[in-house]
C-alpha cells in the first residue's frame, strides 16, 4: 500500500499518541479528523466538498437523535438517587440480613452495587457513594484493606453494564440496535459478574474469616416490627424504581427516553420522601448533570467527525484488506479485537475506546462466520453484532479498574480515609479484574449468557 492508501492507519497513530498529551478528548478527536481531512483534500483522495454531510450528521444523527435523549435524564435519575439516601438504607439492611455469613459487609457491598446498578448508570457518582458509605464502615470492623477497597470500586462498576446503562444507550446507537434489545442482553452477564464477585467473596472469607470480622449481633433492629420495617423501607423504593424504568422498557410500555423520564422524576420523589431534596441539593443535580451531559456530547461530536473522515479515506477498506492479510479466521479476529479492548482500557474511558472501536470493527464482526458456534439463533448477522456488542461493554468493565488510569480507583482515593494508600486499591483488584475476564470469557464459549433472553422476551 502507498502512504496516501494508509492514511486512515495514521489517523488512529495520531489519534493515540495525542490522546496520551490530556488535551480535551472531544478537541482530539475532531482535531484529528479536520487534520486528515486537509491531507486527504491535499493528497487528492478526499474531495472537501464531502465535509458538508457533517453538519447533517451532527444534528441529525446525534444532537436530535431521540434515542441519545435519554442520557441526560438517566444522568440525572442517577446523580440525584446519590443524594436521596435510598443507598444508606439498603446497605444498613443487607448488613443486618448478611451478618451470619461469612464476608457479609462485603457481600452487602456488591449487592448493593447491584442494585443500584439497575438504577443508576454513573459510574463516578457510584463509587463515591459507595465508598463514603461502606469504607469507613468495613475499616471500623477491621475488613482487610485490599479486600474492602476491591469490593467497592469493581461493585461501584457494575452500573456501566447492568441496565439502564448509559454505556449502552451509546453503543445500541453507534450499532443500530434497539436499546431495549441491549438492555435485556446485557441483564444476565451483569447479574452473572456480581454472581462471581459474591463467589470469589464468600468462598476467600470461609478460609480466611480473619479478612471480614462478622457484624455485631447488638446492631440492628429490636424487634419484629422494626425489622420488617427496615425491609419494606430498604427494598422497595429501589424496586419500585427498577421496575419502572427496567419494566417498562422491557415489557414494551415505554420507550427509553420515556423510561429515563420516569426515573428522574421517580429519583426526585425518592429525594423528597427522605427529606433529602432542598434547592441547593436540586442545583448542584442539575449542574453536575448539564456538565457530565455537555462532556458526553461534546466527544460525540468529535468522534461523528474522525469516523467520517476515516471512512471517507477509505478506512473500511483498508481493515478489511489487512484481516484477509492477516487470515487468522472469526475466532482470531474476535480475541485480538478483545485484547486490544483490554489494553486500550488500561489508558482510555469507555467512551474513547467505544466511539473509536466500535463503529469501525462492528460492521466487520457482524459478517464473520462463527459456524455452529452462534447457529442456533436466528438472524445470525443481526445476533452477532448483540453478541459482540456485550462482549465490548463485559471488556470495558476492566477500563474502569486496570492502572494506571483506572478512573474507578482515581474516584475511590480522592474521598477514602488518609490509612488506604492507592497501593491498597491496586492490590484489591486484581482479583475482580481477573473475574471479569473470566465473565468474559464464559460468555464468549456460551453465547446464550448473553443471547438467550433477548430470544426469550422479544
Amino acid at each position: 500500500m502507498s502512504a496516501v492508501e494508509l492514511l486512515p492507519l495514521f489517523m488512529f497513530v495520531a489519534l493515540g499518541l495525542l490522546l496520551f498529551t490530556g488535551f480535551p478528548v472531544a478537541f482530539t478527536l475532531g482535531g484529528i479528523g479536520l487534520a486528515f481531512a486537509v491531507i486527504g483534500d491535499m493528497a487528492g483522495v478526499l474531495n472537501w466538498a464531502r465535509l458538508n454531510v457533517l453538519p447533517n450528521r451532527i444534528f441529525g444523527q446525534t444532537m436530535e437523535n431521540p434515542v441519545l435523549v435519554a442520557i441526560p435524564m438517566f444522568i440525572f435519575m442517577g446523580t440525584m438517587l446519590e443524594k436521596s439516601g435510598v443507598a444508606k438504607d439498603l446497605l444498613n439492611c443487607l448488613q443486618v440480613l448478611t451478618r451470619r455469613v461469612p464476608g457479609g459487609l462485603a457481600l452487602s457491598v456488591t449487592l448493593m452495587g447491584t442494585i443500584m446498578a439497575a438504577t443508576t448508570g454513573i459510574i463516578g457518582a457510584s463509587v463515591v457513594m459507595m465508598t463514603l458509605l461502606a469504607l469507613p464502615v468495613m475499616l471500623e470492623r477491621n475488613y482487610h484493606l485490599p479486600l474492602a477497597t476491591g469490593t467497592i470500586a469493581a461493585s461501584g462498576t457494575l452500573g456501566i453494564l447492568i441496565p439502564p446503562s448509559i454505556m449502552l444507550v451509546i453503543m445500541s446507537d453507534l450499532m443500530s440496535i434497539p436499546v431495549g434489545t441491549v438492555f435485556i442482553a446485557a441483564v444476565v452477564p451483569g447479574l452473572l459478574l456480581s454472581a462471581l464477585y459474591c463467589v470469589y467473596i464468600l468462598g476467600l472469607c470461609t478460609f480466611k474469616p480473619h479478612l471480614a470480622p462478622p457484624l455485631p449481633e447488638d446492631i440492628g433492629p429490636k424487634s419484629r416490627g422494626e425489622f420488617w420495617f427496615m425491609i419494606v423501607r430498604s427494598f422497595v423504593p429501589p424496586v419500585i424504581l427498577i421496575v419502572l424504568v427496567l419494566g417498562s422498557i422491557f415489557l414494551g410500555f415505554a420507550t427509553p427516553t420515556e423510561a429515563a423520564g420516569v426515573g428522574a422524576v421517580g429519583a426526585t420523589l425518592l429525594a423528597i420522601f427522605n427529606r433529602k431534596l432542598s434547592r441547593d441539593v436540586l442545583v448542584d443535580v442539575s449542574h453536575r448533570s448539564a456538565l457530565t451531559t455537555a462532556m458526553l456530547f461534546g466527544i460525540f461530536l468529535g468522534a461523528t467527525c474522525f469516523s467520517l473522515v476515516f471512512r471517507t479515506l477509505g478506512g473500511d477498506h483498508v481493515i478489511d484488506e489487512f484481516i484477509a492479510w492477516a487470515g487468522v479466521g472469526p475466532w482470531g479476529i474476535l480475541f485480538v479485537l478483545m485484547g486490544m479492548i483490554f489494553f486500550l482500557g488500561f489508558f482510555f474511558d469507555w467512551i474513547e475506546i467505544t466511539l473509536i472501536v466500535l463503529p469501525v470493527f462492528g460492521p466487520i464482526v457482524s459478517r464473520l462466520d462463527f459456524g455452529t458456534h452462534l447457529a442456533g439463533f436466528e438472524n445470525v448477522g443481526e445476533v452477532a453484532l448483540i453478541w459482540f456488542t456485550i462482549l465490548v461493554s463485559t471488556n470495558l468493565q476492566t477500563s474502569f479498574l486496570t492502572p494506571p488510569f483506572g478512573f474507578a480507583l482515581f474516584y475511590m482515593k480522592g474521598v477514602a480515609p488518609p490509612e488506604v494508600q492507592i497501593q491498597h486499591i491496586y492490590r484489591g483488584i486484581v482479583p475482580f479484574v481477573l473475574l471479569q475476564l473470566i465473565g468474559l470469557a464464559l460468555c464468549m464459549l456460551f453465547p446464550g449468557i448473553v443471547l438467550w433472553l433477548p430470544q426469550v422476551l422479544l
